[in-house]
């Protein structure tokens, strides 16, 4: 299902949990900042960060993939508000960043923000017409928060 852009407003009920290492990290100043401009209406959000164990198990686990993933999302509710938990893996991300050339920050603020547009039912694995959507979604707010295309 892909999701048309909603009017921006509401309330953003936030959470932050560094469940590893927050040295290097975004801070939660950052991420509000970065989930705020991807939220379309309220929400009640729980961003944590983890190592690529539990990043690991917990893609295994909910996904049937055995290994560490970038970000997971996992929705709750998406109406009258978006209430949902994403799950950073911080080694991946950081990896990811070096072998894309791309700063750090830049890298996070996109997972980010993909993270969120998943939780309000954006989804780029449904067809590319839907992946188009969403990628341009991102660059919209990416761009509107100051950080280049990140494709």
């Amino acid at each position: 299902m892909s999701a048309a852009p909603k009017k921006a407003g509401g309330r953003l009920n936030l959470s932050v949990q560094y469940a590893c290492d927050p040295a290097g990290l975004p801070s939660r100043t950052q991420l509000r900042a970065w989930a705020r401009a991807a939220l379309a209406g309220g929400g009640q959000v729980t961003i944590r960060y983890v190592d690529a164990d539990e990043g690991g198990a917990l893609n295994r686990d909910y996904r049937g993939k055995d290994y560490a993933t970038n970000v997971l999302s996992f929705v709750y509710e998406q109406a009258p508000l978006t209430v949902g938990d994403l799950v950073v893996c911080a080694p991946v991300v950081a990896r990811e960043a070096a072998e894309q050339g791309k700063p750090v920050e830049a890298h996070h603020a996109h997972l980010i923000v993909h993270g969120m547009l998943h939780l309000q039912g954006y989804d780029h694995e449904t067809g590319e017409e839907d992946a188009r959507v969403m990628e341009n979604r991102e660059r919209e707010i990416l761009a509107g928060l100051g950080y280049p295309d990140p494709y």
